[in-house]
């Protein structure tokens, strides 16, 4: 039996779920709205401030729909009540991030400067060589963040580029000298 997929859901107060025919779930809280349609196999009942997540029969994917259905609303839940949010570092020398609007730019050594727009519903947060992505779509933010983070990946020498805060570089050893 799935252990994640059996746990219930806690809905905390100020947070409505509507479950519509065919698993179209929407849950909105004091940070906003989310909507998905999750699988349909699924069962899913709101039983007082609890959401449970049944399935149908021990089927192979429906044991694998069953950890993620519930996950999915997990995440939503989490999202629209306290949000997402990733953290991303800039290294490297002449290497910067500044914010003006909506647009961040990255002026990681290349010719240009490269220009970035938040997508709809993310905010990207620049405070020194740190960007700070935020959002209540777990999906989109960690998207916006891995978009981010693809401009100028780090590499393994210098540790140079953008990486997340809680990544871990791999670092090779250089260059010896002739013998």
């Amino acid at each position: 039996m799935s252990r994640i997929g059996r746990m219930p859901i806690a809905v905390p107060a100020g947070v409505t779920v509507d479950i519509a025919e065919n698993n179209h779930v929407t849950v909105k809280g004091p940070k906003g709205t989310l909507e998905r349609t999750l699988p349909q196999e699924m069962e899913i009942k709101l039983e007082a401030d609890q959401i449970v997540v049944t399935r149908p029969n021990d089927l192979k994917k429906m044991k694998s729909l069953h950890g993620l259905t519930r996950t999915l609303i997990a995440n939503m839940v989490h999202g629209v009540t306290e949000g997402y949010e990733k953290v991303l570092e800039v290294n490297g020398v002449g290497y910067r991030a500044a914010k003006s609007g909506k647009k961040l730019t990255l002026n990681l050594g290349y010719s240009h400067p490269v220009e970035m727009e938040d997508p709809e519903g993310l905010e990207a947060v620049v405070d020194g060589n740190k960007i700070t992505v935020k959002g209540i779509d777990k999906e989109k933010v960690g998207q916006y963040a891995a978009e981010i983070r693809e401009k100028r990946k780090p590499e393994p020498y210098k540790g140079k580029g953008i990486k997340y805060a809680d990544e871990v570089i791999r670092r090779k050893v250089g260059k010896t000298g002739k013998k």
